[in-house]
């Protein structure tokens, strides 16, 4: 038979009664949209207060069409400016409503809404950039990779730092053999305090007994989405949910997933085999003031078991000997000891030792920008570079266990002793208690 040409028109015309007898499933038609780099991208924001802001103002070069927050005074500033973007309360209404006019969405809600917000998008075909530290739970990580796998679309977590030259000169250096093979990291962080007499967010401390009444320009149900129901208090937002277990993923949630990053590159880290954590006093509303999490990871092909320790809450590693006098190792870092020196941060120490080595030869392409590299990713390019498959879901899950190791109901029962993951089955396999703490249940309508 002889091929026809068909217009545009023509297919139009013909999908069109075809989807009037039949609905199918946008990941079976393959994807979302195909949208080309000269056409801009049609963005909702989910979370627009706060730093959610600023990861709108990091896309605006593409069109901000729709608007979801729970606290519209909180985000009075975003509303005012993008005056053409739909307001929305609830994201799930937003969805639905704006289906057909929306590519992608950026979500930066507290950390217990993220995978449902995620979940949300992606099953309905939505490229998504979500901030650190991508999910609430393990389970959540995993499952939010799988569905990014599954419908096809362009993703990024909000670890801006990946993109910067720092964690590319990092990787250079180490396989280029510049301290040989790695078998220890150290990286640590200030929060949540902030010096002696202040601190980022309160953690070790108890539930307020007080119940003010909630502002009306607050929708305290939907702010609470899938977390068990408590009375509002201003102690919980709009910034220090942060500390608290069901809203928050303490320190290490907030710091990890942009501090570990590049150890994970560096050093091709996958699942670790397990983990152990020490900590001050915790009780079951918010994590401990300080920690030090210690996780080991298996051989990866000519790459030696690595041991890597965090710390956070002002803990720190012993001072390498091989800082100059006078220097320090500063109040956020990370220590890279191979079996032939040691770096500081991208730094080879001491400071001899990185004169005489110079620069390592470029391996790694330079980044154009973090949210570029979404933005080109949604239009057909490479995978962005905390693309929730390859990189971001793998790296939270780690992150996450960490929190599962601090959990106060397990102290007392594990008596330090480690956990050990079994990352295929998404199980750990020594204290059967723990695994509760892997996921989590959903208040009657959130769902995954």
């Amino acid at each position: 038979m002889k091929k026809k040409k068909i217009s545009r028109r023509d297919f139009i015309g013909a999908a069109a009664t075809a989807a009037a007898f039949t609905i199918v499933p946008r990941n079976v038609l393959g994807g979302p949209r195909n949208i080309p780099p000269s056409e801009k991208l049609n963005i909702a924001g989910i979370g627009i207060g706060g730093r959610g802001s600023g990861v709108l103002s990091s896309v605006d070069s593409q069109n901000i069409v729709a608007l979801c927050d729970v606290d519209w005074s909180h985000a009075r500033g975003t509303f005012k400016r993008y005056p053409k973007a739909r307001p929305y309360r609830d994201f799930r209404k937003m969805l639905d409503k704006e289906e057909k006019n929306i590519d992608a969405v950026t979500v930066a809600t507290p950390d217990h809404v993220h995978a449902v917000a995620t979940m949300a998008a992606i099953k309905r075909g939505k490229h998504v950039y979500c901030e650190k530290p991508l999910t609430h739970s393990v389970y959540e990580a995993r499952k939010v990779a799988e569905a990014a796998r599954k419908y096809k679309v362009a993703t990024q977590m909000g670890n801006q730092g990946q993109a910067e030259e720092r964690p590319r000169l990092l990787y250079e250096y180490i396989h280029d053999g510049a301290i040989g093979p790695v078998r220890e990291v150290h990286v640590w962080t200030d929060r949540p305090l902030r010096g002696l007499n202040s601190v980022y967010w309160p953690q070790g401390v108890d539930r307020p007994k007080e119940t003010p009444p909630v502002p009306e320009t607050l929708d305290w149900d939907l702010w609470l989405g899938p977390a068990p129901h408590r009375p509002y208090h201003p102690a919980y937002l709009p910034f220090n949910w942060r500390g608290w277990w069901d809203f928050g993923t303490g320190a290490l949630g907030d710091i990890g997933c942009h501090a570990l990053s590049p150890v994970f590159k560096a050093l091709k880290l996958g699942p670790p085999t397990s983990v152990e954590a020490i900590c001050t006093l915790v009780n079951n509303e918010t994590y401990p003031v300080a920690s030090v999490v210690n996780y080991q990871f298996p051989a990866r092909g000519d790459m030696p078991p690595v041991k890597l320790s965090w710390y956070d809450g002002g803990m720190r590693p012993p001072r390498p000997d091989e800082l100059e006098d006078g220097l320090q190792i500063g109040t956020n870092g990370a220590l890279f000891i191979g079996d032939k020196g040691k770096m500081l941060g991208d730094r080879l120490i001491p400071e001899a030792r990185r004169k005489e080595y110079g620069k390592p030869p470029q391996l790694l392409p330079r980044s154009p920008g973090h949210s570029e590299e979404w933005i080109r990713a949604c239009k057909g390019g490479e995978p962005a570079g905390s693309n929730f498959v390859d990189h971001a879901g793998p790296l939270a899950e780690a992150v996450l266990l960490g929190n599962v190791a601090l959990r106060p109901e397990l102290k007392e029962k594990m008596n330090r002793t480690r956990l050990l993951w079994d990352s295929p089955n998404l199980k750990i396999t020594n204290v059967s208690e723990a695994n509760k703490f892997l996921r989590r249940d959903y208040r009657e309508g959130w769902t995954l």
